[in-house]
């Protein structure tokens, strides 16, 4: 069995059980194929005085068994808000001596990193130090925020060398590594898994009463229910979606996720009148979230970029149509009016999508059938044989 040892800066734990649960999925899935071990490292980032939020994470086990991974979670030394220019050199000085201590142990064959910044430098330095083939993967941000950073962007590239393989979750934003002066050659797409037990269409019948008693919010048969997935943060669009209900009559907004903008998000409400019509659902279960977004008529994500976003997989795998803006890989998922539909990034725009596929609903059963070729099992296969090429390479 070979074995495999990924660096990821965002990985669930107990005190953020929702952090990059799809980088979870994924390795998981990876394990349970039974022909690589799989290693997780997750840097865990703490400030001289670990005090406040910062206390539950230093109070973290470093080492834990969980769904078939062995997790460590060294500290490195954070410094908030002003950091990122030293992190992943951080980062590698706190995880060297544990992946030559694991690499001692159990021999590597490959070293993975999750992301592209900061994992994919620090990753890069350790690659260097200790000759392990590297992967790097790219999701969205850290190639379309972080590539406009001329320090992060310089690193990256320097990592880029480094690699023996690259990884990016859409043809779109491959096309953006290469355009960043990323070997091509290197770049194999990897898409997104699905859990496609949890995520397929529900039935319509009472689901909506059910989540109107959970979750204490009006979401009448009759009104057009409407689910925005996202951080709850200005790049993702949800003031745009908030605006957009002054042309969608009697539809309810409910945004899903946590985030810096929330009382902004609640001012504008309430100052577009319509904050009876909004409502915020934080971070919800993974059970709750395919009852969402099953009752939902539509999933709209004004977002400034993706890569390719999870949520709009998992919208359409419960049969409901995505408005999302043109940006990264939607245009490999949203090919046709039976998935939804790609607009511009306003208020007007948003609202002339979601009023078209209200007007003519596509089958449910259709729009889930477009998302067949996604689930955790391919994901994983993809994911193995890629490993295996770096390995004998």
């Amino acid at each position: 069995m070979k074995h495999v040892l990924a660096l990821s800066t965002l990985y669930p734990n107990p005190v953020n059980p929702r952090f990059g649960t799809f980088v979870a999925r994924s390795l998981e899935a990876l394990a349970k194929r039974g022909d690589w071990r799989v290693t997780l490292v997750n840097p865990i980032g703490l400030p001289p005085l670990a005090l406040g939020r910062y206390r539950p994470l230093a109070d973290l086990p470093a080492r834990a068994e969980e769904g078939g991974i062995t997790v460590h979670r060294p500290h490195f030394t954070l410094i908030p808000r002003i950091g990122a220019r030293r992190n992943a050199a951080a980062i590698a000085r706190a995880v060297l001596p544990l992946v030559e201590q694991i690499h001692a142990e159990t021999p590597i064959d490959v070293l993975d990193a999750q992301f592209f910044f900061p994992d994919g430098p620090a990753a890069a330095a350790i690659a260097r130090k200790t000759g392990l083939p590297l992967s790097i993967k790219a999701r969205g941000s850290d190639i379309s925020f972080w590539g406009e950073q001329g320090f992060a962007r310089a690193q990256m590239l320097d990592a880029a060398r480094t690699a023996t393989g690259l990884l990016a979750v859409s043809r779109d934003l491959a096309g953006q590594m290469a355009a960043m002066g990323m070997a091509a050659e290197k770049i194999t797409v990897h898409y997104t898994g699905l859990d496609r037990d949890r995520f397929r269409p529900l039935d319509h019948t009472q689901l909506r009463t059910q989540l109107s008693r959970e979750l204490g919010f009006a979401m009448p048969d009759s009104a057009p229910l409407l689910a925005c997935v996202g951080a709850l943060i200005e790049r993702k669009g949800q003031a745009i979606a908030i605006r957009a209900l002054r042309d969608i009559p009697g539809a309810r907004l409910v945004l899903i996720g946590k985030g810096e903008d929330e009382s902004l998000l609640r001012a504008l409400a309430a100052s577009e009148g319509v904050a009876d019509r909004v409502y915020f659902a934080g971070s919800v279960d993974h059970d709750l979230m395919p009852l969402l977004l099953s009752a939902a008529d539509v999933m709209v994500l004004p977002t400034v970029s993706e890569g390719l976003a999870n949520a709009w997989v998992e919208a359409l795998a419960c049969g409901t149509p995505v408005v999302t803006s043109d940006v990264g890989g939607a245009r490999e998922l949203i090919a046709c009016d039976t998935a939804g539909r790609l607009v511009a990034r306003n208020p007007a725009a948003v609202a002339a999508g979601i009023n078209a596929v209200l007007n003519a609903p596509p089958p449910r059963e259709a729009v889930a059938a477009l998302t067949e070729h996604f689930s955790w099992e391919a994901n994983a296969a993809a994911l193995a044989a890629h490993y295996e090429t770096l390995a004998t390479a």
